[in-house]
């Protein structure tokens, strides 16, 4: 008589991932393989939608009109609609919401559907890792990506926590994304391993 096969489950060694929402390291104090997290701002699909209305108006200006009461001034509103409209459009699809993941060699950030603007930085250029608890777009002068002088770099689709790093020439980058916290300790933990690996 054969001895019965056991069956149960195949134990694979999965690449593990902690997302900003929730999850945790399955070893202790390891840092996850891959940290990901999001930040949403509804608020900007209301200016999105100003801003189809302004294309929508500048096209119905150019085939709906005659023409007849002048070429230079109607062009100019035909122009001016459609490019506010597509200004606003892209202005503000492109942050409604923004994407970080942080992997054991960089840190990527993608804004919008199309991931565009994108920013990509090797945690090798990186020296420092804070929480921001209140990063606001006041401080940065408006939504989207912005510079400051005095501050570095920012991509902000909201008000609320974010993740700022110290990278090595002196500037700075800052994102808002939620759960900022654990993403200050992935990237911690990632700059400690490599130390210790130095």
């Amino acid at each position: 008589m054969k001895d019965p096969v056991r069956k149960g489950p195949v134990h694979q060694d999965p690449v593990h991932e902690e997302h900003g929402e929730h999850g945790a390291s399955a070893v202790p104090d390891a840092p996850p393989e891959v940290w990901t997290g999001r930040a949403t701002n509804r608020v900007q699909w209301l200016l999105a939608c100003a801003g189809a209305a302004c294309l929508a108006l500048g096209i119905e200006l150019a085939v709906g009109s005659m023409w007849t009461s002048g070429f230079a001034p109607l062009l100019m509103s035909v122009v001016g609609c459609i490019a506010v409209g597509l200004l606003m459009l892209f202005g503000t699809l492109a942050f409604v919401h923004v994407a970080v993941r942080v992997d054991k060699d960089f840190l990527e950030v993608r804004c919008g559907h199309l991931g565009l603007p994108r920013r990509h930085i090797p945690l090798s250029h990186v020296v420092g890792a804070d929480f921001a608890p209140s990063v606001t777009p006041r401080q940065w002068g408006g939504w989207g990506y912005r510079w400051r002088p005095e501050k570095g770099t920012a991509v902000v689709v909201r008000r609320g926590e974010g993740l700022v790093l110290s990278l090595g020439d002196g500037h700075k980058f800052t994102v808002t994304v939620d759960n900022a916290e654990s993403a200050v300790r992935a990237i911690r933990a990632r700059l400690n391993v490599r130390e210790k690996s130095v």
